[in-house]
């Protein structure tokens, strides 16, 4: 039921696949916003994902349902649309949205270049919108109770992230060139930037495919970036390994000028202090929101005058960032800094075509960096 007191965000989830579905789980189980509409390129996709999550006929009959993601929203009086596209159409689907007086919430990555990731933070910045993307790992409590456990050792200096899994998707990441750097290790990449103080710099990278992948392109990787504050986050990992898996959210050991914290990705991270001082993290409250409902829930809280969330696109771009540095690197062998692939998509973004009044503000930053926050 709605009124006129209701505060939630009403939102249309645009794609109807898997992960689709998920956040529709996740929108009708918020106290934050509510689902008015679903929205998929393939007809009557939405149809039937509205059929399988909603048993009430009435609640189904609420919900509007089309193949472009605008046009049900504007029709269904909707303030946001979560775009759970794939990631080549995320600039699209993102940029009519926002054009369109919409909010949107993202799945990662931002867009499939950086160029494009670019691109709609000067959407964001023309439209007057939020633009969010969600990293979900960032609304793990255990990474953040990992960060307090480093800090008290003296900040982390060196993460290490060990991410081993074997999963058959089927389906655009059997393709993808680069499938575990740019779907999964941008994960670990952006839980790193939780953990580390500063700004990354520089990437370094080498990809390869075992000779049993069944993916097309390199499936395991060794990623090193170096922040500004000296600090080094190495990420090794493979998509192909199967026995002895790591947990989705990879094994994690951050050492510090006091000791050293371990976190296997699902339980209590621990540290151990260069004295031999054993110190158990803190367990998380029941309050506390993981993983896409606490993405939804930043994301609301902001439209109703909160904070700023932490996956605004200004500060994601930057994880995107080391996600084109590190297939950069890999593909020609060589150290590639950060500035370098920031200021060449700032050249590429500015020629897009779009509304003036994103060229008018991608043509205030100085230079690749310069329009961007490292949050």
């Amino acid at each position: 039921m709605t009124g006129p007191s209701d505060s939630r965000v009403p939102v249309v989830v645009v794609g109807a696949g898997g992960m689709g579905r998920a956040w529709m789980r996740t929108v009708l189980d918020a106290d934050s916003a509510r689902l008015v509409g679903v929205a998929d390129v393939v007809p009557g996709a939405a149809e039937r994902a509205v059929a399988d999550m909603i048993e009430d006929p009435a609640a189904r009959d609420a919900v509007a349902v089309g193949t472009d993601g605008t046009e049900v929203a504007l029709a269904a009086g909707a303030e946001a649309v979560i775009d759970v596209t794939v990631p080549e159409a995320h600039h699209p689907v993102t940029a009519s949205a926002l054009q369109a007086g919409l909010h949107v919430l993202g799945e990662k990555p931002c867009a499939a270049t950086l160029a494009e990731a670019v691109s709609l933070a000067g959407h964001a910045e023309a439209s007057g919108r939020l633009f969010m993307v969600s990293q979900s790992r960032r609304y793990n409590p255990h990474l953040h109770e990992a960060r307090r456990l480093a800090d008290a050792l003296g900040g982390a200096g060196i993460v290490a992230t060990r991410f081993f899994k074997a999963p058959h998707f089927g389906g655009f990441r059997d393709e993808m060139r680069h499938p575990l750097i740019v779907d999964m290790a941008i994960h670990a990449f952006d839980a790193a930037r939780v953990l580390i103080d500063g700004s990354p710099v520089a990437v370094r990278a080498i990809s390869h495919n075992p000779s049993w992948s069944w993916y097309a392109g390199d499936a395991a990787a060794t990623v090193h970036v170096t922040y500004d504050s000296g600090a080094v986050h190495a990420f090794t990992g493979s998509w192909c390994s199967p026995g002895q898996e790591t947990s989705w959210n990879g094994d994690w050991r951050i050492s510090c000028a006091g000791g050293t914290v371990t976190w296997d990705g699902e339980t209590v991270p621990r540290s151990v202090a260069a004295e031999g001082e054993v110190a158990e993290g803190r367990a998380p409250s029941a309050a506390e929101r993981w993983e896409l409902a606490g993405s939804l829930a930043d994301f609301c809280a902001a439209l109703r005058g909160g904070p700023v969330p932490a996956g605004e696109v200004h500060g994601n771009v930057w994880t995107q960032a080391i996600v084109e540095a590190a297939v950069r690197s890999a593909d020609e062998d060589r150290t590639v800094q950060l500035a370098e692939v920031l200021d060449q998509a700032l050249a590429a973004a500015r020629e897009m075509p779009g509304p003036e009044g994103v060229r008018t503000a991608l043509s205030r930053w100085e230079d690749g960096a310069s329009g961007l926050r490292a949050t």
